[in-house]
């Protein structure tokens, strides 16, 4: 059979494709490393034609009521809901997640919508008499053209954490996808030109000069931001001296600690699920396990769960590839250098025999691995691997295991496994992190919480969902008004 030839993609702008630069690069299958297509890396000029159509539908589009925004947004959802599988497969395709992880990314990016969905009951604004005869009220309003520049590791969720908010504020949008998973976002793009005015949501592609430029245009009003947390860091400090609002989410190194009265089963399992479930690429993703005393009944069944995962897209053991190259290099490298440091591997991923086999034929493919260590020091259990790898480290006591978990840079999420009430309120009011679990090894709040770490996890001051996201693309509005004179006499009349 004949190979497919690599699709060729374009920026999305005005609800259709628009010439790029000619410079493309090439996107490759994480399943085997062949060109499934080409991304133009957008310029400067690339990027002003998506704000200018951003910036020309804005008067339209924010004039609208709520609920007229509502109702667009309901055809939105209606729309992507209808090819949710097509958009799965293509996430399947270009990212390398297994099946029900694909679907897992559009249904919780429509979860979003959904949410966004209830905006004219969320934002009404307040009115009261403040003094006699003097009212004030204050109203939502919209920024203008906001931008947003997201990751590869979800390629629909992540960037609807702000799409349909944003929009539903009256906002327009310009979103620059990641340059290693444009193909998702781009099929979105086409299909919501069917249901949406024209300019409100744009699609630019290109690599970090791309994301500098949305940064740096001065129409955009707001940038959010989902990545490393050395450039959210780079993008917060740039855009807060352009004037900018910004929020930028950074990395995160996420601790679970399993308690001696752990349900071991039920623990085992939720610790794999965490830890290798996307591979491991995710932001919420176990990255630490901190079991307090020895119970090596709950590591040998983690061992064994997580030598059970096979590679591949379809089944409840199987696991996809990661990214491309350069992630098999750093996660090898880690794993290399926790040996080199005297940690135990429990589990070798980069020697299990079927994911060695799928990367010999040319896919990105390692497999899950267990490392237990007797240094807190060692490079593992600080560092962001962003992959399927877990670190365990015993700890003596509730103590010694916060006091690990506290001295992370990071403040994503943190998970306490125990069947006590008491000891699982000790944790919650004790971790230094802003998403905290109780035998959820992933502990992300749906809608309406809101989703956001502190420290080195988020630079700004806003979450990205719920209601915080309502706040971070408007502001509050204030009027007082008075008509005639009133009777009683104050400050104000």
């Amino acid at each position: 059979m004949a190979l497919q030839s690599p699709q060729k993609l374009s920026n999305y702008v005005g609800n259709q494709a628009t010439a790029a630069s000619e410079k493309y690069l090439e996107v490759t299958s994480p399943h085997n490393g062949e060109t499934i297509a080409l991304v133009p890396l957008s310029t400067a000029s690339d990027v002003d034609v998506a704000v200018t159509s951003a910036k020309a539908a804005f008067g339209a589009w924010s004039g609208l009521t709520f609920k007229a925004r509502s109702a667009y947004l309901l055809k939105l959802y209606v729309e992507l809901q209808a090819h949710s599988d097509e958009l799965a497969e293509l996430i399947v395709r270009e990212h390398g997640k297994n099946r029900a992880e694909a679907k897992g990314d559009v249904a919780k990016g429509l979860e979003t919508l959904e949410y966004a969905l209830s905006l004219p009951q969320l934002t009404q604004g307040r009115v009261a008499y403040v003094s006699s005869g003097v009212q004030c009220r204050d109203e939502r309003v919209a920024l203008g053209v906001v931008g947003g520049i997201v990751p590869f590791n979800f390629p629909f969720m992540v960037p609807f954490w702000t799409i349909p908010i944003a929009l539903g504020m009256g906002n327009t949008y310009v979103l620059k996808p990641s340059e290693k998973v444009p193909m998702t976002m781009t099929r979105v793009a086409e299909l919501a030109s069917r249901v949406l005015p024209a300019g409100v949501l744009n699609i630019v592609h290109g690599d970090a000069k791309c994301a500098q430029s949305l940064v740096e245009h001065t129409d955009v009003r707001a940038i959010a931001f989902v990545g490393t947390s050395a450039v959210a860091e780079q993008i917060h400090l740039r855009a807060t001296q352009l004037g900018k609002r910004v929020l930028a989410l950074g990395g995160a190194k996420n601790h679970l600690v399993a308690l001696p009265d752990c349900d071991i089963e039920m623990t085992a399992q939720d610790v794999v699920n965490s830890f290798a479930g996307c591979a491991g690429e995710r932001c919420m993703a176990a990255s630490v396990l901190l079991v307090v005393g020895e119970q090596p009944e709950l590591v040998e069944r983690i061992v064994a769960k997580a030598r059970a995962l096979e590679p591949g897209t379809d089944g409840v053991r199987a696991m996809g590839p990661v990214i491309d190259a350069g992630a098999v290099s750093r996660i090898t490298s880690a794993i290399a250098r926790a040996e080199e440091e005297g940690a135990e591997l429990l589990l070798d991923g980069r020697s299990e025999p079927l994911f060695a086999e799928r990367r010999a034929q040319g896919g990105f493919w390692i497999g899950p691995s267990v490392i237990r260590h007797t240094s807190s020091t060692d490079c593992a259990l600080h560092d962001e691997i962003f992959g399927p790898v877990l670190s365990i480290l015993h700890c003596p006591n509730f103590d010694a295991a916060l006091a690990v978990e506290n001295a992370n840079c990071y403040g994503n999420a943190a998970c306490v496994y125990t069947q006590s009430g008491a000891s699982a309120e000790y944790f919650t009011q004790r971790f230094e992190a802003a998403m905290i679990g109780v035998n959820v090894g992933v502990p992300v709040p749906r809608e309406p919480f809101s989703f956001g770490g502190i420290r080195r996890s988020r630079f700004g001051t806003c979450d990205i969902t719920g209601d915080a996201a309502i706040e971070f693309f408007s502001f509050r509005r204030k009027i007082t008004t008075k008509w005639g004179i009133a009777a009683e006499k104050s400050w104000m009349n």
